[in-house]
């Protein structure tokens, strides 16, 4: 399996995905809240809106701003389960498993974790 920053800098090379950053008041939030807590909500948004099979609404559940998770999604291409199958091989026609949750949450929060790094000049 490849390491997340592998996967992060083939997703870099992305015109799309590559376009997504937190704004100022993205990074506020996320260093009001704490990591843990954005955490906790990321762990909720994919149970809630990802880890079911295939949906009707499947492209559209997550949307493009208001939670930095949201903007990590895009960028991970964590956003669907259309865009997990193309981007990161899990299948669409089932329940994601616990192994998956994890990669998904992890994989975003290494994601997030950087964009905090960088903004504050820490490369």
């Amino acid at each position: 399996m490849k390491s997340y920053d592998d996967i992060l800098e083939k997703l870099s090379k992305s015109t799309f995905r590559s376009k997504f950053h937190l704004k100022k008041k993205d990074l506020e939030y996320v260093s009001n809240k704490g990591m843990e807590t954005i955490k906790s909500h990321c762990l909720l948004f994919v149970k809630e809106r990802l880890a079911p099979k295939k949906q009707v609404n499947d492209g559209k559940q997550t949307p493009m701003r208001n939670h930095p998770v949201f903007i990590a999604q895009h960028a991970t291409a964590t956003c669907c389960r259309g865009c997990l199958k193309k981007w990161h091989n899990i299948d669409e026609n089932h329940n994601l498993e616990d192994d998956e949750i994890d990669f998904v949450v992890n994989l975003i929060m290494k994601w997030l974790e950087k964009e905090v790094q960088n903004a504050s000049g820490n490369n």
